[in-house]
């Protein structure tokens, strides 16, 4: 298969994982486990997955330098993204929570305009501002609270901000991808990652009452284990090798939609005006961004 044809195949699971993931989660925080120490599970699972799978490729020297590199990988990959995300997710609904997060091409560009200095264009410019709107009407006008998400303004910014971070994580990963295997860079990001979330969801584990749990939470934060968290980073990271940053985030445009159709049918999450008119807004700004010849 063409290497571009596959990372688009990758990116399209990955993107598919992470659209049902947004429901499967909001199963398990907060009632079961709360978000932090979620995290620490989530990050101690993929951790050990990472450098197991690391054993299938010959080794690689990581340079010293570049190590700071991957610890600020690991801080917006990792740590930043995840506490943000499932903090937020624990507070607000899988659907705001979806459409937030497709602000990430937009934030993208941005950073790459400031970083790396890519060019803007007016299109973009309009995209940019389009997106955002949609963003800010779901933080500022959405609903103040329904049933398990107690607090949705909130929430949402905090998915907001996991996007950003998520964005500065493509951006700082990228080079790193020209340099080595992405076997042996995942298995670094995640282990400084795993340093650093230790702290903040260790004491949250040991409050998780595991004799209480039905069987099928422990299935669902498998769940998000393997799938959520080592499939799809591995499935971005390789992904991330051929394609640009700006366009593997576009393939976050496909969340909301996947999530919207999976929390309807579980009955967790309904549709109301105000979110079709943000998600068409935000889509609008996304394909804006993102519409371009090169990858």
């Amino acid at each position: 298969m063409n290497k571009r044809i596959l990372a688009f195949v990758l990116a399209f699971f990955a993107s598919l994982i992470y659209g049902v993931s947004f429901t499967v989660a909001k199963d398990v925080m907060p009632l079961y486990i709360k978000p932090y120490g979620f995290i620490l599970l989530r990050v101690v699972g993929a951790t050990l997955l990472f450098w197991l799978i690391s054993l299938s490729v010959p080794k690689e020297k990581i340079s010293a330098n570049d190590f700071v590199r991957i610890f600020f990988a690991a801080l917006f990959g990792v740590v930043i993204n995840m506490l943000f995300f499932f903090k937020g997710l624990s507070l607000t609904t899988p659907i705001n929570g979806s459409v937030i997060m497709t602000t990430t091409p937009i934030l993208v560009l941005l950073l790459s305009f400031v970083i790396l200095r890519d060019k803007i264009t007016v299109k973009k410019i309009m995209g940019i501002l389009i997106g955002m709107i949609g963003a800010l009407l779901l933080v500022l006008y959405g609903p103040k609270a329904v049933s398990n998400a107690p607090d949705i303004k909130l929430g949402n910014f905090l998915i907001f901000v996991n996007a950003a971070s998520y964005g500065l994580y493509l951006i700082v990963v990228k080079p790193l991808l020209k340099k080595y295997h992405p076997f042996h860079l995942i298995k670094w990001i995640y282990l400084m990652g795993l340093l650093m979330v230790i702290p903040f969801g260790f004491s949250e584990v040991q409050q998780v009452n595991w004799q209480l749990m039905p069987v099928v939470i422990f299935y669902k934060i498998g769940f998000i284990v393997f799938f959520t968290t080592f499939l799809t980073y591995l499935f971005n990271l390789l992904a991330l090798k051929t394609l640009k940053a700006t366009t593997l985030s576009v393939f976050l445009y496909l969340q909301p939609l996947i999530a919207s159709i999976y929390a309807i049918i579980m009955g967790s999450d309904h549709l109301t005006s105000l979110k079709l008119i943000a998600a068409a807004l935000v889509f609008s700004g996304v394909y804006l961004v993102s519409s371009r010849k090169t990858a």
